[in-house]
């Protein structure tokens, strides 16, 4: 794991401090980041094994997976991100809560954990008419999705496809129907919102469920 910025990325989070997720977030290398599916997990690391790198006292971070740390298969040394490597890249505030700063990389423990979150899912409206790209995020639980449908309020249930990170989208037109989602997570459970997007909804939007994992 090494320190560096992640401020937006590979899940299509866009603005993190505006989404909710700071500095509490990291890249992910090809390993864990599963081709965007792990976006939105959550993971507590500690540093270990490098008593002149580590903090004492056995910190703990909780992070959660908003970006890609892209393999450079051109270099020999500092190939954190490459294959099969299980690398986190850090925000430097979240790295400096663990480690020291001249350490620039460290061992790290690491295991999933719930993501905590504030109020309901989230949807944010993208795309156009003929193609609608919806974010869905503040996912609580396990923390990624897996699986995505939608319903117009003169449509039946449609099943979405994963654009890239958590980005879902749909080629149905459902412009001017008021929409509710259903929303499942890699651990099986689904949440359904009720018709929280209103049928006069405009791109760039974002609509917040009453209900979360």
């Amino acid at each position: 794991m090494k320190g560096g910025e992640t401020m937006q990325g590979a899940c299509g989070y866009g603005d993190l401090f505006k989404q909710g997720y700071g500095l509490k977030t990291a890249a992910l290398s090809t390993a864990l980041f599963n081709n965007g599916a792990t976006c939105g997990a959550c993971f507590q690391l500690m540093c270990v094994d490098a008593p002149q790198s580590c903090h004492l006292g056995n910190r703990i971070i909780t992070i959660t997976a908003t970006n890609f740390c892209p393999p450079d298969y051109s270099k020999t040394e500092d190939i954190w991100c490459n294959p099969p490597q299980e690398h986190f890249d850090l925000s430097m505030p979240m790295f400096l809560e663990i480690a020291k700063y001249e350490a620039g990389v460290v061992p790290v423990k690491y295991r999933r954990v719930h993501c905590q979150k504030t109020g309901g899912l989230k949807f944010e409206m993208k795309g156009n008419p003929n193609w609608i790209l919806v974010l869905v995020h503040n996912v609580g639980g396990v923390g990624d999705v897996v699986n995505v449908k939608v319903k117009g309020s003169n449509s039946s249930w449609l099943p979405m496809q994963r654009n890239w990170g958590q980005n879902w989208q749909t080629h149905e037109r459902l412009v001017g129907q008021s929409l509710c989602f259903q929303v499942q997570a890699s651990d099986g459970r689904w949440v359904e919102t009720d018709y929280i997007v209103p049928a006069n909804w405009q791109v760039g939007q974002t609509f917040e469920a009453k209900t979360n994992f």
